[in-house]
């Protein structure tokens, strides 16, 4: 996630915005299956578009958006397609069209980064933006939600109040990872379109293939990224794929793990420049957690101390998040519970 204002928390390191992105990889079925309700006449108002982070959805409703705010097709684009060149995309990218919200987490300019919720007054602009006449001759507006996972209780129930009074001319889109989390009164009132990750072996080629990354590179962040596409470009772009081997390592070390190498690793993440690896750092601590406890179950052994390091794990980086605790302090304490998970076991 980007912690410059001017960008958005909806960018990932090393990626365009997906305002910016005119491509979409392997997700030819869910836009021709949107293609084919606009064309209909009978749009449903509200959409979820559910899969993995890094598939490829926020991009996906972009691309939906363009085409309801009146870009010309282009099918050289694909099934969503659009020209770069098209008006409607110019005004898009430079966030400058009236017809069009995003709902993000909001930038707190006292800490200087993105907070982790989207808040009730966020979602407030949602009704008052449906509520307004288009600018544009069609008539349309589009709100995007990204992600409506990040929308706190008062916030879903804001968004909810416009799902149950359905705009007219208006769709609103919601890009969810976990689409469980979201209210069920949420869901019942969405279309669903879910997007899975191509294999890995597939991502591994189109990084090779669009973004001339090598091919070991490829295939290591393709791995990291379960096949899903926008991430693994921004793990082989950010460092990300070098963190994730040393993290491994660390864990490796077990009851052994020096002070200076967790300090090594915790200075990555929280000094300068740090900021967007550190859920990476996190998803592979916790994985490193998750494997040693699979393997020593396998062998009949006790994973008690493990599993305990893993949901131990879980409640710090949730802590930390809404705490704004010392960064580097929470990575220490994080590569201390896997060590310390470690030299129980041999005692």
């Amino acid at each position: 996630m980007s912690q410059d204002p001017d960008i958005g928390s909806d960018v990932q390191p090393g990626c365009l915005a997906p305002r910016d992105r005119y491509d979409l990889f392997g997700h030819e079925t869910a836009e021709t299956s949107f293609a084919r309700a606009w064309e209909s006449g009978r749009l449903h108002h509200a959409w979820m578009i559910t899969g993995p982070k890094g598939v490829g959805k926020a991009t996906l409703a972009w691309r939906a958006a363009r085409r309801i705010l009146g870009a010309a097709p282009d099918a050289a684009f694909g099934p969503l397609g659009a020209s770069p060149q098209d008006p409607v995309c110019k005004l898009l990218e430079a966030q400058s069209n009236p017809d069009l919200l995003l709902l993000r987490p909001p930038w707190d300019d006292k800490r200087k980064r993105w907070r982790a919720e989207i808040t009730v007054e966020e979602a407030r602009k949602a009704p008052h933006f449906f509520e307004k006449s288009s600018g544009a001759k069609g008539g349309w507006r589009v709100c995007i939600v990204d992600s409506a996972d990040d929308m706190n209780t008062n916030a879903a129930n804001a968004i909810l109040k416009t799902l149950e009074e359905p705009p007219q001319r208006g769709v609103l889109f919601l890009v969810t990872h976990t689409p469980g989390r979201l209210p069920a009164t949420i869901r019942s009132r969405c279309r669903r379109l879910d997007l899975r990750a191509p294999t890995p072996e597939q991502t591994t080629q189109w990084l090779t293939r669009e973004h001339a990354i090598a091919g070991p590179d490829a295939e290591a962040a393709a791995r990291l990224a379960h096949g899903a596409p926008g991430r693994a470009l921004a793990l082989s772009v950010s460092g990300g794929v070098a963190l994730a081997r040393d993290v491994q390592s660390a864990l490796a070390r077990g009851a052994t793990l020096a002070e200076p190498e967790m300090r090594t690793l915790a200075d990555r993440i929280s000094g300068k420049g740090g900021e967007a690896l550190r859920g990476l750092f996190y998803e592979a601590l916790a994985q490193g957690l998750r494997d040693q406890a699979r393997q020593r179950a396998a062998a009949g052994e006790d994973v008690t101390g493990w599993l305990k390091a893993w949901r131990d794990l879980a409640a710090l980086v949730r802590d930390a998040d809404a705490l704004y605790l010392d960064p580097k302090q929470t990575a220490l304490t994080a590569l201390g519970l896997a060590r310390n998970a470690a030299r129980k076991e041999t005692v």
